[in-house]
């Protein structure tokens, strides 16, 4: 596995450039994530395999790719690029401690002698998550890898730390404190003891019909809506990022790349997971809070049918055809009328036509009465 990294001034189908790039190469993409800065630079990161010789000929293949692209796409843009093996990340020097903003009103620093880490319940690429008690209280753990820290992944932590400490509902996670001192990196939530709505409908098989959907819904959209309310875009909602309760409560959690939107009302910096992200994240263009709404949507129908959105392609060739050809999943015949109506509106091409969460709310309640 190894993780490439490309910087450039952004420009339309840089993301499909880059892709057509690795593919010609004949690696396999498995994960990618775009990022682009209200200046008009790009960040775009991908995780691949399929490579067998060392990594600096890697190095060197991607760079002779790079100029024939300059040549053909990139005109006098400048390009470079940096790979990195996979779990071999260079760690940089850390101060103490991480800034992270403080209004003084509250304390949320861990106190790492009343925390106690038990089972591993989950693991990512740049951290693990474990079960465990904090002053004898069920808590989850979301620990940092050390070898994976770097500067851009201390933002991240910092900017989700920063968020969760600032909200609190009953359909979103809630925090209970971080460890923000090197090298013991972690944030520490309640802990979710049925898991995840993906886990439950793709590990266990688990079903929805339609008043345990509406109740999930309905759960998520009232934490969504609390977000949006204090502007708060989630960025990368999905199923795996919804948990459940021992009430079977749902609950939007894991904040790694949720922004406070900024003051002009539009985004600029693209993440996510691509079968669920709206088509103008993908695109580089700017996006709002309607871009959760269209992940939502995506989601929505997951509980409805159970299978995993676009499952037939691969997330880049999904990504492609909400794009290019407005593609979506397909609605079973037999669903409620309503509810297929909600989520023909909740994934329009246009992100003004989609309704916001306080209208998703009221139309899944009525639902449910009737």
């Amino acid at each position: 596995m190894h993780e490439i990294t490309f910087s450039t001034v952004d420009k339309p189908k840089l993301l499909s450039q880059l892709t057509s790039l690795l593919a010609e190469i004949g690696l396999n993409i498995q994960e990618a994530h775009a990022f682009s800065t209200a200046d008009g630079f790009s960040l775009d990161v991908f995780v691949v395999d399929g490579w067998r010789e060392e990594t600096e000929e890697l190095k060197s293949v991607l760079e002779r790719g790079i100029l024939k692209y300059k040549e053909q796409y990139l005109s006098k843009r400048h390009v470079v690029s940096s790979v990195n093996e996979h779990y071999q990340v260079k760690i940089e020097p850390l101060s103490n401690c991480i800034a992270i903003p403080s209004d003084g009103t509250d304390v949320w620093e861990i106190d790492t002698t009343q925390l106690k880490t038990e089972n591993k319940v989950g693991s990512g690429s740049f951290g693990d998550l474990y079960r465990g008690t904090y002053c004898s209280q069920e808590v989850a753990i979301k620990v940092l890898k050390p070898e994976r820290v770097n500067a851009e992944m201390l933002r991240e932590f910092s900017q989700e730390v920063y968020i969760m400490r600032k909200i609190r509902h009953k359909n979103v996670v809630q925090f209970i404190g971080a460890c923000t001192r090197p090298p013991n990196l972690c944030i520490v939530t309640e802990f979710m003891s049925r898991g995840s709505v993906y886990d439950f409908l793709h590990k266990q098989r688990g079903v929805f019909k339609l008043p345990s959907l509406l109740k999930v819904g309905i759960d998520v959209s009232k934490g969504m809506n609390y977000l949006h309310q204090n502007n708060i875009i989630h960025r990368d909602l999905k199923t795996a990022n919804l948990l459940m309760d021992e009430n079977e409560v749902v609950k939007v959690a894991d904040f790694g790349v949720a922004r406070v939107q900024a003051q002009s009302g539009v985004m600029t910096a693209e993440t996510g997971t691509y079968r669920w992200m709206a088509p103008e994240v993908i695109e580089h263009k700017p996006y709002d809070q309607k871009a959760d709404v269209f992940s939502f949507g995506i989601s929505l129908w997951e509980l409805l049918t159970g299978e995993l959105p676009y499952s037939y392609l691969t997330p880049l060739q999904a990504a492609v055809g909400v794009v290019q050809k407005g593609l979506r999943p397909t609605i079973p015949k037999n669903t409620h009328p309503r509810l297929a109506e909600l989520l023909e509106r909740c994934w329009q091409q246009d992100p003004t036509n989609r309704p916001d969460f306080s209208e998703i709310l009221d139309i899944l309640q009525h639902i449910k009465r009737k």
